[in-house]
């Protein structure tokens, strides 16, 4: 089955027969295809290389605030899907919260920039703990998608079948978060202790944190899709008088 995409590398409604097809079409609606992942990496990217090459926290917050705005205005004047955009400015808005807290410490602006990069460690570990969690208890995250398709958000879970599946798929998703976690903690707990020169912890961080973005994520996915593509299982779809 051949599915046509918009704009945004989004698939257009189509009927899905498999839960490998609703899984494919749910990710891609999720991260907002090629656009979507480009509107959430380039206030990062230009946060990190501008504070690198000018050590000034406020610059690097607002050239990183004015890419962002700018993908909104352009999303605007388009009438297409802010979500991404707005993702990213509340992203922009947590870290700068936490970078002020450090400078109201009494903080310098390699201590603010390594506060910056805080709330990405807590989001990525809890990321991690809460998916991992979901797996071990049998409720993988990933069994969602399919049960918001098939109008039964727990039906799917009286399929072995479906629940390995989404369980495996799951955990694609629990090994880039936790990667994150394991290389970047060590270079903000340096920072912060006087193990490493803050100025060059700083640096590591948004380095990995380019790298470990969306490239570990479209490697994670590029599995995913190997996984998809092996099976075939069918999808359940609950009758409409059941739903009502």
């Amino acid at each position: 089955m051949t599915e046509s995409t918009t704009e945004d590398g989004q698939p257009q409604p189509a009927d899905e027969h498999t839960v490998e097809a609703v899984v494919r079409a749910q990710l891609s609606k999720a991260l907002g295809g090629r656009r979507g992942m480009l509107e959430a990496a380039v206030p990062t990217i230009m946060f990190t290389f501008s504070f690198i090459a000018f050590k000034d926290l406020k610059l690097s917050l607002s050239i990183s605030l004015a890419a962002a705005l700018l993908a909104l205005f352009v999303r605007l004047v388009q009438r297409s899907s802010v979500q991404f955009c707005v993702n990213a400015l509340i992203g922009i808005a947590i870290g700068a919260a936490f970078a002020l807290r450090a400078a109201k410490a009494g903080g310098d602006a390699n201590d603010q920039a390594l506060a910056y990069f805080l709330p990405g460690l807590l989001y990525n570990s809890a990321y991690a703990v809460g998916l991992t969690l979901s797996n071990l208890v049998r409720w993988p995250l990933m069994g969602f998608m399919v049960g918001s398709v098939t109008g039964d958000l727990t039906e799917w879970r009286k399929d072995p079948q479906i629940v390995r599946l989404c369980s495996r798929l799951t955990w694609m998703l629990v090994l880039p978060c936790l990667a994150r976690v394991l290389v970047q903690t060590p270079f903000y707990v340096l920072g912060k202790s006087g193990g490493m020169d803050p100025g060059a912890a700083v640096a590591a961080l948004g380095i990995s944190k380019i790298a470990m973005g969306w490239p570990l994520q479209l490697a994670s996915l590029a599995v995913m899709v190997w996984l998809l593509a092996r099976n075939a299982t069918p999808v359940r779809l609950k009758p409409a008088d059941e739903g009502a």
